[in-house]
């Protein structure tokens, strides 16, 4: 890692709250709202994931809802690049997209607009934080029904204690998995 990396990181880190017993008793929830209001954090945020889509070849990005589209909205912008929101099923009019995945306890849907993604396409996936890898692996299951390619995943924080990114290397068929920051 850079010196430069490592600063980013830094600050980074220094900008994400712990917040002990929420949302229930043992969870520390790490909370990036100081990082999004600090303006010098969110830029720096911002410039590192624009550096990953230009560096892995991306044409557009897949924000994951929710707090993936405050993330990629803003790289999307910076990298000149086209942004798709992946929502929650039932969410998005006109003809759409659907997968279904597996939780903890029980299963969700997400979809995207069938036409925002197509053949040619290059799509990074951003996200918040990388925890069992659910709703990342579904995303990269409707980019490639779309007839898009993965060009990675990126996301500010990856909760090592859980399996995601062991879930993930196999959908991502040797596209990068880029975790800012892992805790």
């Amino acid at each position: 890692m850079t010196a430069q990396a490592q600063d980013v990181t830094e600050l980074l880190l220094s900008r994400i709250r712990d917040v002990p017993d929420y949302p229930k008793p043992g969870v520390l929830f790490k909370d990036i709202t100081p990082l999004l209001a600090d303006p010098a954090a969110f830029t720096a945020l911002t410039d590192a994931l624009a550096g990953l889509c230009s560096a892995h070849g991306a044409t557009k990005i897949v924000g994951l809802e929710a707090r993936g589209f405050i993330l990629a909205a803003p790289v999307a912008v910076r990298a000149g690049l086209g942004f798709i929101p992946v929502r929650k099923a039932g969410k998005l009019p006109g003809a759409t997209l659907r997968q279904a995945y597996e939780l903890e306890y029980g299963t969700a849907e997400i979809e995207v607009h069938a036409e925002d993604l197509a053949a040619g396409d290059r799509v990074m996936v951003i996200d918040d934080v990388l925890a069992t890898g659910g709703t990342a692996e579904a995303s990269i299951e409707l980019i490639r029904r779309a007839g898009a390619e993965v060009a990675g995943v990126a996301v500010l924080m990856e909760l090592g204690f859980l399996p995601g990114r062991a879930r993930l290397e196999p959908a991502l068929n040797g596209a990068p998995l880029t975790a800012l920051i892992t805790v």
